[in-house]
């Protein structure tokens, strides 16, 4: 079999975008300036970013929504793309999960309030390995999905769901939330060793092997950003540990390769929204791996696709097309 294009499993939602000239203390009132729908998750985000900047790309979703219009609305905004939707499930005991993403205008800081909906419904059982003719399959987010991140004797079912495609021949790549909890760790490590890609954020990496990737001050602590990635790689991970901060992004390769790539300086106002920035990431290192990019030009157009999501409110309005990624202000 001839393996062609990216397919993504996980979390399908709505984001519910509110502007906010500041984000309230506990008890007090802010008022919402401007307010929109838009789609959001690992699934919706990663897939649409991949498909603006290149639509000859061959993309595939897998997940779960409601029986309700955020459901419609989502699978329709990926359908129109060109994205393969019939992957998608249809719940008929859970709404589609949404999150409200409160975004302060200005500096584009954004809290999130999630309702899981049909999500927690997601299992391997939803996704035939056997008919995914796929060369990437991308997963995420561990942590947000119940049944993947059931931990018991050692594994998760997303751990086996990931070695069971790789060894279907598929190469694997993972994106997580940070969290809290004490299972955090066991959870988030047990799927390292069925990766053959880790893309995630400084503070996600940092928690799972133990190492702090920010001082008290929160300024990066760039000795530490090496030593994170290496835990990670120790964790099991087969290709690359890629992770992308809003200062620099970082890599760490089978071979022992470590790259080190900053981000652009932006133009004051530019940064409409940073919702959906790590997706954007994300899709970035994906299309890049895909066609073979060395790490540093996958860094650098990872970078290029994030800060053009960084141009508007939502998770995909401002992704732009692989040949406008140099001219981005």
């Amino acid at each position: 079999m001839t393996r062609v294009g990216i397919a993504l499993a996980g979390n399908i939602l709505t984001d519910n975008v509110k502007m906010v000239g500041a984000f309230p203390e506990k008890g007090m009132l802010t008022t919402i300036t401007d307010e929109s729908l838009a789609v959001g998750g690992c699934v919706p985000n990663t897939a649409i970013d991949i498909k603006k900047v290149d639509p000859d790309m061959q993309i595939s979703v897998f997940g779960r929504v409601g029986n309700d219009y955020k459901g419609e609305y989502v699978v329709k905004e990926m359908s129109n793309v060109g994205i393969d939707v019939s992957g998608i499930k249809v719940s008929k005991t859970a709404p589609t999960s949404y999150s409200d993403v409160i975004t302060v205008a200005g500096t584009g800081e954004r809290t999130f309030f999630h309702n899981r909906g049909a999500n927690k419904e997601f299992c391997p059982s939803d996704i035939d390995l056997d008919k995914l003719n796929c060369k990437i399959l991308h997963a995420g987010y561990i942590m947000l999905l119940d049944y993947f991140d059931k931990y018991e004797n050692g594994t998760t079912p997303m751990a086996e769901f990931l070695r069971s495609a790789r060894e279907k021949g598929i190469k694997t790549s993972v994106d997580l939330v940070s969290e809290t909890s004490g299972s955090f760790h066991n959870i988030a490590t047990a799927s390292l060793p069925h990766c053959d890609y880790v893309i995630i954020n400084e503070i996600e990496a940092g928690q799972i092997v133990g190492i702090a990737p920010r001082d008290e001050n929160g300024e990066l602590i760039d000795e530490n950003m090496e030593k994170i990635l290496k835990e990670m790689f120790s964790c099991g991970v087969h290709e690359k540990v890629v992770v992308h901060c809003p200062e620099k992004g970082y890599c760490l390769d089978k071979s022992g390769k470590y790259t080190i790539v900053p981000s652009l300086k932006l133009p004051k106002g530019y940064i409409k929204g940073s919702v959906g920035a790590g997706d954007a990431f994300c899709a970035g290192a994906l299309y890049a791996i895909y066609h073979d990019y060395n790490d540093e030009e996958m860094l650098s157009f990872a970078n290029k696709v994030a800060i053009s999501c960084l141009s508007a409110s939502d998770s995909v309005s401002g992704i732009k097309h692989k040949s406008q990624l140099d001219n981005l202000f």
